[in-house]
């Protein structure tokens, strides 16, 4: 009897790790699918199934920030680092929990998730030296942070210098994205160009930099950033986006940048680091304006500020139209 009751609690164990199994698989296809809210229900019954796998914590942190429930991503994050405590890339993503919880919080309450998140960042470095994210993120914050929440320029210069002698594009990147932090956009500029020039390896941070490139209309460093992150991912959709942007800001190939803008808007995902459809009905909109088509100017402008209520570049153009 005892026996049949072992083998019976066996055999509903397997079956169980199996389900929750297929349940983890199901939620990371509605993550990439930027179904978040169904990718939380699958992982919440994930993680009840199985409360010591790290990895259904860790996705759950991604699917919590994504959803902008910061303090729910920080109680994921800070179960995952208790799972697994030696792991940088947890220490990594609680750092990045607790700097989204920062930025969205009373100046008080910030302080102390600010200083949180530099030192999430910096046991991320201390275990892994080779996690350039959490490198970079401890540079960002030094160069952006006042020294009363443990940021300081003066820390992250050394910290600039060991980045560059790990890898010279990763220092550029470092030493540019300090320059921003501080709007120097001119020093920002040469940077960002070096480490793109440098061929920069990570396509996180090209990406970061078509992004900085698009915000201030810089088509030469826009281009290159492109480039380089066709080099890296031919088939990531921000390729065409970064290249159609350009042509709009040089007024060049409408008709190709109009073809590559209406592509990106078919497949943009919904996540953090790719610029939203949104975005895109508003470069559509600039083009239109360009070739001095107002009616359909003002019909992406309007579909942009629609999206996303709070695109005030499409807000103030379609103002600017209406005078007109």
């Amino acid at each position: 009897m005892l026996v049949l009751l072992a083998v019976s609690l066996s055999a509903a164990a397997t079956l169980g790790r199996q389900s929750s199994d297929g349940g983890f698989k199901a939620a990371q296809e509605a993550y990439e699918a930027g179904q978040y809210p169904k990718a939380e229900q699958l992982l919440l019954a994930a993680a009840s199934a199985q409360p010591e796998n790290a990895e259904i914590q860790l996705l759950l942190t991604k699917t919590h920030l994504e959803m902008q429930q910061y303090d729910a991503a920080i109680k994921s994050a800070e179960r995952a680092v208790a799972l697994q405590p030696k792991s940088s890339v947890y220490h990594e993503w609680l750092g990045r929990a607790y700097g989204e919880r920062a930025d969205h919080a009373s100046f008080v309450t910030a302080l102390g998730f600010a200083k949180k998140t530099r030192r999430e960042f910096e046991i991320a470095v201390e275990l892994d030296g080779d996690n350039f994210v959490a490198r970079q993120a401890v540079i960002e914050f030094d160069c952006a942070a006042p020294g009363i929440a443990g940021g300081g320029e003066d820390k992250a210069r050394p910290e600039i210098a060991q980045m560059a002698a790990l890898d010279a594009a990763e220092g550029h990147f470092a030493t540019g994205n300090c320059r921003r932090q501080k709007k120097d956009f001119a020093a920002a500029d040469a940077e960002f160009g070096k480490a793109l020039q440098s061929n920069l390896k990570s396509l996180e941070r090209v990406c970061d930099i078509g992004d900085y490139a698009v915000h201030h209309e810089n088509a030469e460093l826009l281009l290159a950033a492109a480039n380089l992150a066709a080099k890296l991912a031919p088939g990531d959709p921000r390729v065409k986006f970064y290249r159609a942007v350009a042509l709009v800001i040089e007024k060049q190939e409408a008709a190709e940048a109009e073809k590559e803008l209406g592509e990106y808007i078919k497949v943009a995902p919904v996540r953090s680091g790719y610029p939203r459809a949104s975005t895109a009905h508003y470069w559509l909109g600039k083009l239109f304006e360009n070739e001095g088509k107002e009616s359909a100017a003002r019909s992406e402008y309007e579909m942009a500020w629609k999206q996303d209520p709070k695109n005030k570049s499409a807000e103030e153009a379609m103002k600017r139209l209406k005078k007109s």
